[in-house]
């Protein structure tokens, strides 16, 4: 406790004076959003259709739902069989007549992602089924397209860079480009909001679910790539929406399966978590995702952020005029179950100043818990009316009202196309970091270091991409001239596997391990000692958070990716062959593991090969 506190205070010192550098927008300059920019005839017209809907039509738009199937009327019958274990309904139409919901996410678990067309054939059919209700109301189709490690939608379709390796490249264009890309293909399939960029500060190295899903530690940075990015989805025509308000930057604990414990004072959060969030409201953030963390410095009553009304009202609202759409955290969660039953959740979120209630993990008592606070009062008509009139402005503003529905030409033209995987590529050089080469032995020669073995864990792949990474970068290696040969050790490598690796290093000319998140007991700093006790050079390149090179000893070079996915393994390959120069500069420090209050490599560290 004592190391991570002074670990944490280390950051917040260096960060604090770069917050101060970022200008304050004022109160809702761009976004007090989509409401406020509406136009009165707009207005008036979405207002009759939300004073005509049912109770139980109103109550529905609140929630956004998974479902299971790659098909909105005839999914396989193993996913038939889970949406009838989990909601009562065979497949995505049934529950939008059922329940009326408002939204459908996409997870690649449910089978809603297997390819482009079949994507937008899915989102076609959801629609055809919001227009089918008693008040025919388009549905917003959401998911997870953070790119990086977070990525719900994988090949054919275009893989950027993810947050971190992003925030490394320090290019607002490329961070503008890259959402740019990403949402219109999002919008050619029919997904018309993502829950990305991620504007979390990550000053934890500890962080268990944020890291590199972040752009950096630097909030003035952080909030320049957020707006970037906010900017880039919504000239594509989708809404983006940052998370996690009011910050998830500092936690050790997952929220998944637990509720962190935020403990920056007002002033830190001021400095530190509130940049980015100001930033994306100027630019024009269509919503804004909460978390499942106890802030005490905010909220002394220690609800969940998500059911915080001095948070969620109080300050986003009223501190910060933003007036676009609220959408929970998935409320499958355990940060937000631990205090109150499922039945309570969605009723307090929306007392609390939430808009949209994701991913219940069950919906009936969910949907049943709101109708009976509506019915007894506790949730007022007038403040019911208000979520959905933000929820229906939002899909006016997409176009989902004029047309909902997408092309198989549109996929064709827009989904992976060969301008989109030429930008996706040039974008990733510039993210890959050089941390050390005491001895100048990158980038490697071919003549005297073209013998290559690559170990390392195979990962299963974030995205869809082709992948095992250790094949990715052997093949990219071979296809730039090397002998490259890929041995999988996994991410903790026994004892068997360490003497596989050190008897095939062997004649190699050189030999490089992908880490990933090393930690003090970690068995991959045992299989990198082994290997350099070899004698061959051992470049370690960490495809996940950075800070592994302060656990490692005695390599001859390090490296950071930020993530294995094809695009930045391809990336690293070429900046360790030297077809690419090392442009990445870290956007985190790196600390000493023997001594956290000291730094390592600070950020805007990266050398190059000039």
């Amino acid at each position: 406790m004592h190391d991570r506190n002074l670990s944490r205070r280390t950051l917040l010192t260096a960060t604090a004076v770069a917050a101060g550098a970022i200008a304050t927008a004022a109160p809702g300059s761009a976004a007090a959003a989509t409401a406020a920019t509406a136009s009165h005839g707009t207005r008036h017209r979405l207002e009759r259709i939300v004073s005509g809907m049912s109770l139980e039509e109103k109550v529905g738009q609140l929630f956004v739902m998974r479902v299971y199937g790659h098909s909105a009327t005839d999914p396989d019958q193993a996913d038939i069989d889970l949406n009838l274990a989990e909601m009562g309904v065979r497949n995505a139409a049934e529950l939008i007549a059922e329940y009326h919901v408002g939204g459908i996410i996409y997870f690649s678990w449910a089978h809603n992602t297997r390819d482009p067309h079949q994507i937008a054939g899915l989102s076609n059919g959801i629609q055809r089924a919001g227009l089918a209700q008693p008040t025919p109301v388009p549905l917003l189709i959401s998911t997870d397209q953070e790119h990086g490690i977070v990525t719900r939608v994988g090949k054919p379709a275009t893989l950027m860079p993810g947050a971190m390796a992003l925030g490394a490249g320090g290019s607002v264009s490329s961070a503008r480009r890259a959402a740019q890309i990403a949402g219109a293909e999002l919008a050619a399939m029919g997904i018309v909001q993502n829950y990305a960029p991620v504007a979390d500060v990550n000053v934890n190295p500890a962080n268990p679910v944020i890291g590199v899903r972040s752009f950096g530690a630097d909030p003035a940075a952080v909030a320049r790539m957020v707006a970037a990015q906010v900017k880039g989805y919504r000239s594509a025509g989708i809404a983006a929406t940052s998370k996690h308000f009011p910050g998830h930057g500092d936690t050790t604990v997952d929220s998944h399966t637990g509720i962190p414990v935020i403990p920056h004072t007002r002033q830190e959060w001021e400095e530190i978590d509130a940049p980015p969030f100001r930033a994306a409201i100027a630019a024009g953030i269509d919503s804004i995702m909460t978390a499942h963390i106890q802030f005490p410095a905010l909220d002394p009553s220690n609800d969940p952020a998500t059911l915080s009304h001095p948070i969620l009202t109080g300050i986003l609202r009223e501190e910060l005029g933003y007036d676009g759409v609220v959408v929970t955290d998935a409320l499958n969660m355990e940060g937000v179950r631990e205090k109150y039953g499922d039945h309570r959740v969605p009723v307090l979120a929306l007392l609390a100043g939430v808009d949209q209630l994701l991913n219940p993990p069950d919906l009936a008592i969910a949907w049943n818990g709101v109708m009976d606070a509506v019915r007894n009062g506790e949730i007022t008509g007038t403040r019911l009316d208000e979520s959905i009139l933000r929820i229906l402005l939002l899909k006016e503003r997409l176009g989902l009202f004029r047309d909902p529905f997408v092309s198989g030409r549109g996929v064709d033209r827009t989904v992976g196309t060969r301008s989109h995987l030429a930008a996706a590529d040039r974008i990733a050089e510039r993210t890959t970091t050089l941390l050390t080469n005491p001895d100048g032995l990158l980038p490697l020669s071919r003549r005297s270091h073209g013998d290559v073995l690559v170990v390392g864990p195979d990962l299963a792949s974030p995205s869809g991409t082709t992948g095992p990474p250790t094949t990715v970068l052997a093949n990219a290696l071979g296809e730039l001239g090397f002998r490259a040969t890929a041995l999988p050790t996994g991410t903790a490598p026994s004892s068997t596997k360490i003497a596989e690796a050190v008897a095939a290093a062997q004649g190699k000319d050189v030999v490089v391990v992908c880490t990933y998140n090393v930690s003090a007991a970690s068995s991959q700093r045992t299989l990198v000692a082994r290997l350099v006790a070899t004698g061959v050079p051992v470049v370690a390149l960490a495809v996940r958070n950075p800070y592994d090179i302060a656990r490692l000893d005695g390599v001859a070079a390090a490296l950071a990716a930020y993530a294995w996915t094809d695009v930045e393994l391809r990336a690293a390959a070429r900046v360790l062959a030297g077809s690419a120069e090392p442009r990445g500069r870290l956007p985190v420090p790196v600390q000493r593991a023997d001594d956290p209050s000291q730094v390592l490599f600070p950020i805007g560290h990266g050398l190059s090969y000039r």
